[in-house]
């Protein structure tokens, strides 16, 4: 999915878990983070597949993505090659890519702690794949942290992790930019005039889980009865 400028700055003044109140899916495991917390990415999916230990595709994959595309690599589970380091990374960078993101551990942390590309990854290890030519797919749909992901799918991550924006995601942005700023606000309050948070604005808990919820079905139920 293409974004505009607007659109990409509406969302990136948010975070994926303002969205992520409303996700039932499309969201990977959070053991997948950011090399670094300040890291932040968003950009449409260009998808690789490696489950040997043949790098190529990725290599290949950075020659084609589009500038601002995310890579999404699905390592088919292998959790001990690192795909990733810091010259590869330092490539994408230059290739104005918009950002790194996989199933499966990176190298060089440090390296790529000073470049500040976001890279989000399972962990990190010292042994790395080599580039053979013989394995791997690209521009199909894959799996990445247990969600699936298909070519041009927006990406949005931060220090909490990654989710996929649904092709409806204009209907949660306002809910979310709404969100943040009602929690910009509080933060505010708190910090100006000694305001303390002490139950939720918007709903009375204690009564809401207090109430006796089966007198309110059976009421229901007997208004509905033929």
């Amino acid at each position: 999915m293409k974004l505009t400028k607007e659109m990409y700055n509406r969302i990136m003044s948010v975070s994926p878990a303002q969205f992520g109140h409303h996700l039932e899916h499309g969201f990977m495991h959070p053991r997948i983070k950011p090399v670094v917390p300040q890291m932040k990415m968003l950009g449409p999916a260009y998808t690789v597949r490696m489950t040997e230990r043949d790098g190529s595709a990725l290599y290949y994959a950075i020659m084609k993505a589009e500038k601002g595309d995310v890579l999404v690599v699905d390592r088919g589970g292998e959790d001990t090659f690192a795909c990733a380091g810091d010259q590869l990374v330092l490539m994408m960078q230059h290739r104005e890519l918009g950002g790194l993101v996989v199933d499966g551990p990176a190298t060089d942390r440090l390296g790529l702690e000073r470049l500040g590309f976001p890279v989000f990854c399972t962990g990190f290890s010292p042994v790395t794949t080599l580039c053979l030519g013989v394995n791997g797919e690209v521009g199909g749909p894959v799996q990445c942290g247990g969600a699936v992901v298909q070519p041009g799918d927006l990406i949005f991550g931060d220090a909490d992790g990654v989710v996929i924006l649904p092709d409806n995601f204009e209907d949660y942005l306002e809910a979310a930019e709404r969100m943040t700023q009602n929690e910009l606000h509080r933060a505010r309050r708190v910090a100006e005039e000694g305001y303390r948070f002490l139950c939720r604005d918007d709903v009375d808990i204690v009564r809401f889980f207090e109430c006796d919820k089966n007198a309110v079905i059976s009421k229901i139920k007997k208004d509905c009865a033929y």
